[in-house]
């Protein structure tokens, strides 16, 4: 059998015409289409209003360089962002999977949601952030941060793409690589700090295609309160567990309880074991322990007097049957906040 096949094949070559040249093997990598630097670059603008639409970065590098007084929009999701040389710019960003780097800019406001930030040799940027890991200033000075309030139809499935989740977002734990001994390189903007009054809509007609709006009740990511002072010694936490409609309920639970007055400090997703809810959940775990394997959880931490009751209350009314973790007195919530996020921030790098 093996010779009968050998032969045929051989035949096969030799009934190739003589002057009919061997076609060169094609390779998935030459059949990628030719990327050209330029169309994922802003260079040298002075004075200009210019963008991004959906679809048309779609994960690639982008780099925004020597840039004077422009507003520049990326409504797109892409791997990196390197911002340098930037004066007096506005800068609006979709969702990055690796890290924003801002070099040697000054005067410029930003709105973005990344993986990593950093920033430096940077002056007086004022910053709209949602950053997975902890972000990083070096030899800046006047760096504000406030939390990412932006919605356009396109924004959530940006965010599955570039791998980010729009519950873990640690906007306020700054660190400062070179501090310096009584001064502060950066501080939070006030907590009524308007976006729109920072951050601008677009307003020229091939932008104002993509639909904005920079109401906070519309923002695709939680506004939280971060780091800012709590406003009471009252902090509940609620975990939700994976399901066809986490995100959505998790969602309705935060317009419900700071409707009712309540504060959002953090949110959290984030995948746990066994081992970290006995910790967290104590007598409760043998209860949840079968959820686990469903995917991440989503936590999150309301403040406010009485946020023990109102979470209850509220659980109780709008999700009856569905099962979530809810501290049970204000006596042990502080402790269940303290023990979920410690764990998390430790399994996140953070």
């Amino acid at each position: 059998m093996g010779c009968f096949f050998s032969k045929r094949r051989k035949a096969g070559r030799e009934s190739r015409p003589e002057n009919e040249e061997e076609r060169p093997k094609q390779y998935s990598w030459d059949q990628r289409e030719k990327v050209d630097p330029k169309d994922y670059m802003f260079s040298g603008l002075k004075d200009e209003t210019v963008g991004r639409l959906p679809g048309t970065v779609a994960g690639q590098q982008f780099l925004i360089q020597d840039c004077e007084n422009c507003n520049i929009y990326v409504f797109d999701h892409s791997a990196t962002i390197t911002i340098d040389d930037c004066t007096n710019c506005i800068i609006f960003l979709g969702p990055v999977k690796g890290s924003v780097f801002f070099r040697n800019c000054r005067d410029c406001k930003c709105t973005l949601a990344c993986q990593q930030f950093r920033v430096r040799d940077c002056r007086k940027l004022e910053v709209f952030l949602c950053c997975a890991t902890q972000p990083i200033i070096e030899s800046s000075s006047n760096i504000k941060f406030g939390c990412f309030q932006w919605y356009y139809p396109e924004l959530a499935f940006q965010f599955k793409d570039a791998g980010l989740s729009i519950f873990n977002n640690t906007w306020s734990n700054i660190h400062d690589f070179t501090p310096v001994s009584g001064e502060l390189n950066w501080s939070l903007l006030p907590e009524d700090a308007v976006v729109q009054d920072y951050v601008p809509v677009p307003t020229t007609e091939e932008l104002k295609a993509v639909r904005v709006s920079t109401e906070a009740n519309r923002s695709i990511v939680p506004i939280s309160r971060g780091h800012r002072q709590k406003s009471s010694d009252e902090s509940c936490l609620v975990v939700l567990f994976a399901g066809d409609y986490t995100i959505a309920n998790a969602r309705k639970l935060i317009d419900k309880m700071v409707g009712k007055g309540f504060f959002l400090v953090q949110t959290k997703e984030v995948s746990m074991k066994a081992e970290d809810a006995q910790r967290v959940f104590r007598e409760k775990a043998p209860d949840f322990l079968p959820l686990l394997n469903q995917g991440p959880v989503i936590a999150l931490e309301f403040n406010g007097d009485g946020a023990v009751e109102g979470c209850q209350l509220t659980v109780n009314e709008t999700f009856n049957g569905t099962k979530m973790f809810v501290s049970e007195s204000k006596e042990t919530a502080s402790g269940d906040v303290d023990s979920f996020y410690n764990f998390a921030d430790i399994q996140m790098g953070i």
